[in-house]
């Protein structure tokens, strides 16, 4: 894999999706439906993914691909992976609450090497380099135009007094019971792979996850992360997170700045 092609065409497919899908998230209506996991689905997520899909094809075609909207693909056995999720934090996108990103990475050996997480509400993009450290890009956001890239880094934090967050449209007595176990100064809520981007820029230092994920929801969060020097574990046992899962269906994790103290 020519790592700095890859990043290239990630971040260039990650803009042009996230522009079709301001298009429609501007318009005066867009349709939503619900899919067979009770989820919704938009013609947002349908434009995104064929736009991604297609793009990812034609440049990298020896490379195997999962994505959200695909069901075929979820059943892709592969050491090496692109994996997508054209628009995650539908529910914000439908509520209008900005929260919502375009995410695509690339596992290898079960770790995400490589990912590219824009929100395009919110005007950040955040992605690795070729040698897998963790850059915040400021815009215009211009699709073949690099702009100028700021390197991130987690934080190092004080168990004093962390600052937490956790999800905006998933969040629940077991979490709540979870993060009182620590010492918080402040809490936030985000919506989507967002989450992992505050971790790794050092704007929050802990992030919980007690509930059902895809491993299309958080590999490009986590490549991002891991790239500013961050950590994601199971809940469980605090063992490694790692991909290409039957099913591609995560367990509860924790994604965190080193230096975290965490509690089972």
């Amino acid at each position: 894999m020519d790592m700095d092609r890859l990043v290239i065409v990630m971040r260039r497919l990650a803009l042009q999706a996230g522009a079709r899908i301001m298009q429609i998230y501007q318009s005066d209506d867009f349709d939503v439906r619900t899919k067979a996991d009770a989820s919704p689905v938009t013609e947002a997520d349908e434009a995104a993914d064929a736009l991604i899909s297609e793009g990812l094809a034609e440049a990298f075609p020896q490379v195997d691909l999962v994505t959200e909207e695909q069901a075929a693909s979820h059943a892709v056995e592969s050491r090496a992976f692109l994996i997508v999720d054209p628009l995650d934090g539908t529910k914000e996108f439908v509520q209008r609450r900005g929260d919502f990103t375009v995410n695509i990475a690339y596992v290898e050996d079960g770790v995400p090497l490589h990912g590219v997480v824009y929100a395009p509400a919110r005007g950040r993009l955040f992605y690795t380099l070729a040698d897998g450290r963790s850059v915040e890009e400021t815009g215009p956001f211009l699709p073949d135009v690099i702009g100028e890239q700021k390197p991130i880094t987690v934080s190092v934090p004080d168990n004093r007094g962390l600052m937490i967050v956790a999800s905006k449209s998933h969040r629940d007595a077991a979490t709540d019971a979870y993060i009182a176990q620590y010492a918080a100064r402040d809490m936030t809520s985000a919506g989507s792979s967002l989450k992992f981007c505050l971790v790794a820029t050092g704007e929050a230092d802990l992030y919980p996850r007690l509930g059902r994920t895809m491993e299309w929801d958080t590999a490009a969060g986590d490549a991002v992360l891991r790239g500013a020097g961050g950590q994601m574990v199971r809940f469980d046992d605090h063992t490694p997170f790692t991909y290409g899962k039957p099913g591609f269906e995560n367990p509860f994790f924790i994604a965190y700045a080193p230096g975290v103290l965490l509690v089972k």
